[in-house]
């Protein structure tokens, strides 16, 4: 399925219904009073998170969504019927902003969670809202007021426990390809990942968690060099950051420190994240270089494995650490 993270489109509320002119009018009661009901309310429109809906792919082809008008009012006092609402339903972690001021408006992130973005036109008063003591024929009546109107942006997180992020080619979709039944474009070029990928980690019988495979960064990303930040962001609602370094590389610390470096001028709060450094592709290296990357320090409260995903050197020992980072209170299975 094809990835879509943004998405723009336009929104209008139903119209309010007019409000009746009309007067009784039956075969004893020639000169009856007002009985002009009122016009019913436009229907509103509504974001719905759903679960069931993973990409924005759906708002590229259809871009206009308006709710129904509410009905006039009709004679006999009767009311017009409301507008029916406009639904529409977006993956879980969608962010929703105003398209022309970019003021967030809401952030839906629980199945279910609703917002109404443009709200229905009020329907008019009948005449017969407006009779008094001295005004026993009024021939006044209200037009429905016109529903709202506005563009909306969507801008889509993905909801992932562990999010992997690494230079291109350092071996994320290899990872996620072994510890989940997802399954990435895998080759030896920069950039294979072109859109980030999600995989479910069956840890025990009934344990589980998520991981997503965060297209490959470089050097500048924050500012919108590679990919840049169109994938950032979809690191900021993981749980736990796993940093994929390649054991085989000149100066692993190095890769680091620069991965960890973009993520902070991306967004300072990052870092406070629980972190784990995995050293892939460590069936390249012989005795004496694993011994030479494991003295390498990554800080204090920082993780470190070394992994070979084409082997399955060290994958248990990976999930086991990502459990407990995601579960601190809980013991490994």
């Amino acid at each position: 399925m094809k990835f879509i993270d943004e998405a723009r489109i336009s929104v209008k509320a139903g119209n309010g219904g007019n409000g009746c002119m009309s007067f009784r009018r039956e075969k004893f009661v020639p000169k009856g009073g007002p009985d002009g009901g009122n016009g019913g309310k436009g229907g509103d429109v509504i974001l719905r998170a759903d679960r069931h809906l993973s990409t924005l792919l759906d708002f590229r082809y259809t871009r206009h969504y308006k709710a129904e008008s509410g009905v006039h009012g009709q004679g006999s006092r009767k009311d017009g019927k409301w507008g029916k609402d406009a639904v529409i339903k977006v993956p879980c972690g969608t962010i929703v902003r105003d398209g022309q001021s970019g003021e967030q408006i809401a952030d839906l992130v629980d199945h279910g969670s609703e917002v109404i973005v443009a709200r229905g036109g009020k329907g008019g008063k009948g005449n017969a809202e407006f009779a008094t003591p001295r005004n026993r024929a009024p021939r006044h009546w209200e037009p429905g007021i016109a529903g709202e109107e506005r563009e909306l942006v969507f801008e889509l997180k993905l909801l992932a426990d562990v999010g992997l992020v690494g230079f291109p080619n350092a071996g994320k979709s290899t990872l996620i390809s072994v510890v989940s039944a997802a399954k990435p474009k895998i080759a030896d070029y920069p950039f294979t990942t072109l859109v980030p990928n999600l995989g479910i980690v069956r840890y025990a019988d009934d344990q589980s968690f998520v991981v997503a495979d965060i297209p490959g960064l470089i050097e500048g990303a924050h500012e919108g060099k590679g990919l840049g930040t169109q994938f950032l962001r979809h690191v900021m609602r993981t749980k736990v950051l796993a940093f994929l370094v390649e054991a085989v590389g000149d100066d692993p610390r190095h890769d680091y420190d620069v991965l960890l470096g973009e993520l902070k001028r991306f967004d300072p709060t990052l870092a406070k994240k629980p972190k784990v450094v995995v050293l892939t592709k460590s069936d390249l290296l012989d005795a004496a270089g694993k011994r030479s990357v494991r003295k390498i320090s990554f800080g204090a409260r920082v993780s470190v494995l070394m992994i070979s995903s084409v082997q399955g050197e060290g994958i248990r020992e990976l999930l086991d650490v990502l459990w407990k980072a995601l579960h601190p209170r809980r013991r490994a299975t």
